[in-house]
């Protein structure tokens, strides 16, 4: 079911749509600030098994976290690195995702990966709305692994039809997608450019 998601703040009856059926631990399918995502409760039983399965995404590659901000970022992480924490409240709400410890015994199901998380606060009213109102959400892109994103919800619709319940409206999606860095080393890691260039995050983390 497409659900129109326009606005800011996204209208109240697209969310609670949303969120009755994240807490069925079912997937749907959000417009971010980059492309259309696939999201679930990482802490209820099975869902990330059931975006693993849509997606046809092998488990060994984790997906990220997406959270209202630091607040909920550090709720699921344990020794942050000071720089990860700058990184935040420089980049934040926008497109950079952060690799950090995983807070132990955190209960939520990621993929084969259970040591670190990442993080990243989106520059979009929908997600950011999601996880005010459900925690933070597993997601990964809207597409079959290996295809390339979806950037409408038509184009989601066509893709998954009837394993997606909800479908969130928010127009055309197709802004260049995050820079992923790792801050749990030594020294910040680059593990994908993106919209943030590497060489402006290097300066930051030196």
């Amino acid at each position: 079911m497409i659900v129109p998601a326009l606005g800011d703040p996204p209208p109240e009856t697209a969310v609670l749509q949303a969120v009755r059926v994240l807490a069925q631990g079912q997937p749907i399918a959000i417009p971010t600030d980059t492309v259309y995502g696939l999201a679930v409760d990482p802490f209820r039983p099975g869902a990330t098994d059931r975006v693993f399965a849509v997606k046809r995404r092998p488990r060994e590659v984790s997906v990220p976290i997406l959270v209202t901000g630091i607040e909920q970022a550090l709720e699921v992480s344990s020794g942050v690195p000071d720089v990860a924490v700058a990184l935040m409240r420089r980049y934040w709400p926008g497109a950079l995702t952060i690799v950090i410890p995983a807070r132990p015994g955190l209960g939520a199901d990621l993929g084969d990966d259970e040591a670190t998380v990442g993080v990243r606060s989106p520059a979009h009213p929908v997600p950011l709305a999601l996880c005010a109102a459900a925690g933070p959400l597993a997601t990964t892109s809207a597409n079959r692994h290996g295809s390339p994103p979806l950037t409408t919800a038509g184009a989601v619709a066509e893709c998954f039809g009837d394993t997606l319940a909800v479908i969130l409206d928010g127009g055309t999606c197709e802004g260049a997608p995050s820079t992923v860095v790792d801050c749990t080393g030594a020294r910040l890691k680059l593990l994908r450019e993106g919209r943030i260039p590497w060489a402006e995050l290097e300066a930051f983390g030196s």
